[in-house]
């Protein structure tokens, strides 16, 4: 089942997020960050065809049976853009992520989200589209990411830039309700569980999974479950 799009969704989220006491990171050896959870409408069935050349990215790649790496059959009623970013860059190329980078001087957390939403998608919201801020996550690579959550307010008209993201796709809120998700799993390298998220035909890992997952539990069930000590896989920590 989707999840309508309207005022009463947009609500619900902004009084969950507003009645929650945000988990705050301070650590002075990493850099902040921010990323843009926005919420938008979608329809069923447009995300048919995967415009990410899945085939050359996962060769090689170990895959669970069922599980081909492409984001399809997600699309429908309420949704968050997700994006896939390209092969070319220098870290965690070719991942899923949220839209968003590193803070600049002078900014609040607000404003980078909302310049990366810009600068990555081409999608310009002003600061009142906010809803309220999941969660602080800290990274292995060396970050503090605060996710920001925004209602889009419609459809919106992504404009990927070729430099960093080869696709956005509209992800239907009701594909983190799978009775499959979230799935946790042990690795010998920490004494922390790796969250996984089932999306489409691909597993999606913390950062991006941990926000998914909040997004989920806060925004949708009113739950205020942390989920800042949720493991990263190992190939994520550079």
């Amino acid at each position: 089942m989707t999840i309508t799009y309207d005022a009463a969704l947009r609500d619900r989220i902004r009084t969950h997020l507003a009645g929650h006491r945000r988990r705050v990171v301070t650590d002075d050896t990493k850099r902040h960050a921010a990323v843009a959870v926005v919420l938008v409408d979608s329809e069923l069935g447009e995300d048919r065809v995967d415009p990410a050349p899945v085939d050359d990215w996962i060769a090689g790649r170990p895959m669970e049976p069922g599980l081909d790496g492409r984001m399809v059959g997600v699309s429908g009623g309420a949704a968050f853009l997700l994006c896939r970013r390209t092969s070319r860059l220098s870290t965690h190329s070719a991942q899923w992520a949220l839209p968003g980078g590193r803070q600049d001087p002078g900014e609040t957390l607000i404003e980078t989200a909302l310049r990366e939403l810009h600068e990555e998608v081409g999608v310009a919201l002003p600061g009142s589209s906010v809803l309220g801020l999941l969660d602080d996550y800290a990274t292995r690579s060396g970050y503090v990411i605060t996710p920001v959550v925004v209602w889009g307010g419609g459809r919106l008209a992504p404009q990927p830039s070729p430099a960093e993201v080869v696709a956005v796709y509209r992800v239907g809120l009701h594909q983190l309700l799978r009775e499959d998700s979230p799935r946790f799993i042990e690795i010998p390298e920490s004494p922390r569980p790796v969250v996984q998220i089932p999306l489409g035909n691909d597993l999606i890992h913390a950062p991006t999974g941990a926000v998914l997952l909040q997004l989920r539990w806060l925004g949708l069930e009113g739950r205020s479950d942390p989920v800042d000590e949720l493991e990263q896989p190992v190939f994520a920590w550079k």
